[in-house]
């Protein structure tokens, strides 16, 4: 039993170097564009957003999907079921602020950064709709 309780500590996932380097690139660059940072790593039991952001009274919630490659595309990689989840997630998130709700919008922010290179960011707004 100890043997199997330590097996399964061990089978924790690593830290993603390159997807935390890569929020953190997603982050400065909404702040060098002028948005305020609300929350980063938005979690709860319906899903996961990577950082809510406010651009004047919208807020806006941002995917980031980190490569080091651009094959397939970052921004491919939200298919409709990681959107779903998301939306949820911001709905869930939304319940906080009561009615009216303020306007929201969804992001996508793909970096490409390539081993030895400096990364490529692109910014999508209105990525997909609620």
């Amino acid at each position: 039993m100890l043997e199997w309780f330590q097996n399964l500590l061990k089978r924790e996932t690593p830290k993603d170097a390159l997807g935390d380097r890569g929020e953190n690139m997603a982050a400065r660059h909404l702040r060098n564009k002028g948005y305020k940072i609300i929350l980063r790593n938005f979690r709860c039991e319906l899903g996961e957003i990577d950082i809510i952001a406010r651009e004047g009274k919208t807020l806006v919630f941002v995917e980031v999907k980190t490569r080091a490659y651009d094959d397939p595309t970052p921004e491919e990689q939200v298919n409709v079921t990681k959107q779903q989840q998301i939306l949820k997630a911001a709905k869930y998130y939304l319940t906080r602020y009561g009615v009216p709700q303020p306007p929201a919008r969804f992001d996508v922010i793909a970096i490409i950064w390539p081993t030895g290179q400096p990364p490529i960011i692109r910014h999508t707004e209105h990525a997909f709709q609620a």
